[in-house]
């Protein structure tokens, strides 16, 4: 069997994500064979596998990290929340119903513990290392009972655990004592030790406290990461939008042309795959921000409706807010406006839908000739063509069927005017695409903008995913880390008491 190791974290947002892509590249630049394993993942930002199955974003950008093909068995399972209290459930790539939380982990969740066991055997037996990310963290005492994503898998597959803590938000020592501390007997004895994020000043100064929580736990401290900009790359969920972050805090090239592009994205109710507006935000001189109220359209040259889990629930959102009024009048003014997935629905004439909502008929906005039904079965595909142009490639992830009856045809959707709608995500990350589309929107504007000649994004990915892996690289004790993913947890550590009942 092959080596492995559990990233947990003290809490969710500590930075699990990106130490486990940031380890996967510093891996494979040792030519280690490695692949990335999320048991259960729960997150609106999802990606298309290419044999068609949807597994969460932050493994396909793992996967990215280990320069392997994503699939379905690095994130066997994956909630989508479609309200308060229920989500779907998709399993191996394929969603298999609703439930609710207590559905879920009252029996259900418990149930998966043997499928996902056997994806990471697979994974296991056909790589050298599979680094696994865990999921809030370990000690939600309430949960212990049916984990399959922290402690849990940890324990079904003999893997070495690895907590990081945020110490940027500070109280770190008492997360790390208190973690460990929650967790049963068995559990303590994988924990293996721990690694601090996010870290700001002298390491010198924290040094004393990290020998005294070694005295405590008789663990160590991994590695101490400094904070960085721009590196929360594909996050689960949130707005801390991965390269829209990198271009805001970091110097970056000035405008080519004379004006900069002014981007407004809709923040609808349970926003899906944010990440579509990441390549916009990496171009130089294109300025992007998430809105709230119709006068924050007023100054946009170009405002996006985004995916959403919930496409009536957003429908009705727009309106309660006025933003659906003001997208009416920028569609008639001749201002340009995208919809992408769910937010392309909602620019149609109706939608029919008993299967998310089940609110049957609901009028659309009306500014695309389109009308919606929503199938039970889901889309799931990699499409490719050409747009602008220019080729394109995108992935769907949609129940919505859309019946196009006019406009010009653009992306499997249609164009009327300067509005826009496709069922296609990561469109934006075609280079000469994105450039041409910009260009069309600066004239519609009437902005002397001109996109960036060179700006590529795939490049700027492998950029970021290059500086995770310098992070581990530089400023973890990676020797250890490398005994600690081969041999496994010491033998020996103490317990520390109170521990978890069984």
């Amino acid at each position: 069997m092959s080596g492995g190791l559990l990233v947990a974290g003290t809490t969710s947002d500590a930075g699990k994500s990106v130490v486990t892509a940031g380890i996967c590249r510093w891996l494979v630049r040792q030519g280690v064979k490695v692949a990335p394993f999320k048991a259960q993942n729960m997150s609106l930002n999802s990606f298309v596998t290419r044999e068609g199955a949807e597994i969460g974003r932050a493994q396909a950008m793992q996967a990215q990290a280990c320069r392997v093909e994503p699939t379905a068995l690095m994130n066997p399972v994956l909630l989508k929340p479609g309200g308060e209290r229920s989500s779907q459930v998709v399993l191996l790539g394929k969603p298999v119903g609703e439930l609710s939380a207590r559905g879920y982990h009252g029996g259900r969740q418990r149930e998966l513990l043997g499928t996902v066991l056997d994806c990471l055997a697979e994974l296991r037996g056909s790589h050298d290392a599979v680094i696994c990310e865990g999921a809030g963290s370990p000690a939600e005492i309430n949960l212990r009972r049916t984990d399959i994503v922290n402690m849990g898998i940890a324990r079904g597959a003999g893997l070495p655990v690895l907590v990081v803590g945020d110490i940027d938000r500070g109280g770190v020592f008492a997360s790390f004592f208190g973690t460990l501390a929650l967790l049963s007997p068995e559990d303590q004895a994988l924990v293996a030790g721990f690694l601090v994020n996010k870290f700001r000043g002298d390491v010198s100064l924290l040094e004393p406290g990290l020998d005294m929580l070694h005295g405590l736990t008789g663990r160590r401290t991994y590695g101490v990461l400094p904070y960085r900009h721009g590196l929360g790359i594909d996050e689960e969920d949130g707005l801390r939008i991965s390269l829209r972050g990198a271009v805001r805090e970091s110097d970056t090239a000035p405008p080519v042309g004379e004006d900069v592009l002014r981007v407004a994205v809709c923040a609808v109710p349970l926003m899906s795959n944010f990440t579509d507006v990441d390549a916009l935000a990496a171009e130089p001189g294109v300025l992007v921000r998430f809105v709230d109220r119709p006068e924050e359209l007023a100054d946009a040259d170009l405002v996006i409706v985004p995916g959403t889990r919930g496409t009536v629930r957003a429908l009705q959102w727009l309106r309660a807010r006025g933003l659906a009024d003001a997208l009416v009048r920028r569609a008639a003014e001749g201002r340009p406006v995208l919809g992408i997935c769910g937010g392309f629905q909602v620019l149609g004439e109706h939608i029919e839908d008993e299967v998310e909502s089940r609110a049957g008929h609901v009028d659309g906005l009306g500014v695309l000739p389109v009308r919606v039904r929503f199938a039970r079965e889901k889309t799931l595909t990699r499409p490719a063509g050409e747009a602008l142009g220019e080729p394109v490639e995108g992935y769907e992830i949609h129940h919505g069927v859309a019946t196009v009856a006019g406009g010009e045809p653009f992306l499997d959707g249609c164009r009327v005017g300067q509005t826009w709608g496709t069922h296609w995500h990561g469109s934006l990350e075609s280079d000469g695409f994105r450039r041409a589309f910009l260009r069309e929107v600066a004239a519609a504007a009437g902005r002397r903008f001109v996109p960036a000649p060179g700006t590529s994004f795939a490049a700027l990915r492998e950029e970021q995913l290059d500086r995770l892996g310098d992070l581990i690289e530089q400023h973890a004790d990676t020797d250890a880390l490398w005994r600690l993913i081969e041999s496994g947890a010491p033998q020996g550590l103490p317990f520390i008491p109170p521990g978890a009942p069984a």
